[in-house]
């Protein structure tokens, strides 16, 4: 049963759940075999058991060769399914490739962990300087972050120049960009409607007050 929907052969289609609707619709889109497919966002408003089954699905069509083109809200949907991406900001395609020759556009994400909120402003004027984007600030966690333009930024480095600043430190740290950080940066915080589309035997795609495109 490739869509979870054995159990309820016998019932009809408008008692079936959301997600199980959303299943159905799946598998009466394959009815054809078609050699492309559309879906517009399959997994909005689904349950994470639901979701999985949905990409479970989409990864079997690329396998055996159909060429999907799938638009999402969520870009870690648009990771984990998509072979190519566009990005589309304010009605053109700004970036196009896989999810990592995206990632590979911007540098790390960078945080610090100061000892008072207060000190937060002083750790921000350093990640500005240093990641050249305006730092993201959280006064409940005590955080600092921001995605750099510099891909050789180092947590060494990062860490002396908060010192060197007098930043009261309690943590810092770089980890890789995830889609969210790249469509933040690459489409000027996602302000505009930002889309994305691709093409390939892939699928995926996410948007911030926006929206994308991946096939």
């Amino acid at each position: 049963d490739r869509f979870g929907l054995a159990e309820a052969a016998d019932r009809p289609a408008a008692t079936l759940s959301g997600g199980m609707r959303r299943r159905l619709d799946l598998a009466a889109s394959l009815v054809r075999r078609p050699d492309v497919l559309f879906l517009d966002e399959p997994t909005t408003g689904l349950d994470p058991a639901s979701r999985n089954r949905i990409w479970d699905a989409v990864r079997a069509l690329k396998a055996d060769g159909t060429t999907v083109l799938l638009t999402t809200q969520y870009l870690d949907e648009a990771d984990r399914l998509a072979d190519d991406i566009a990005l589309v900001d304010r009605g053109r395609v700004a970036h196009t490739g896989s999810p990592a020759e995206l990632k590979a556009l911007v540098g790390a994400y960078a945080e610090a962990v100061v000892a008072d909120a207060d000190a937060l402003a002083q750790a921000a004027a350093v990640l500005d300087r240093l990641t050249g984007a305006e730092p993201v600030l959280d006064r409940e966690r005590r955080t600092a972050g921001a995605v750099s333009a510099d891909p050789t930024l180092t947590l060494p480095r990062l860490v002396r120049e908060l010192d060197a600043a007098g930043v009261p430190l309690v943590d810092a740290s770089l980890r890789p960009p995830t889609l969210d950080d790249v469509f933040l940066r690459l489409t000027n915080g996602g302000g505009s409607s930002g889309n994305g589309h691709g093409n390939g035997n892939g699928n995926g795609n996410g948007d911030n007050d926006g929206e994308e495109l991946v096939a």
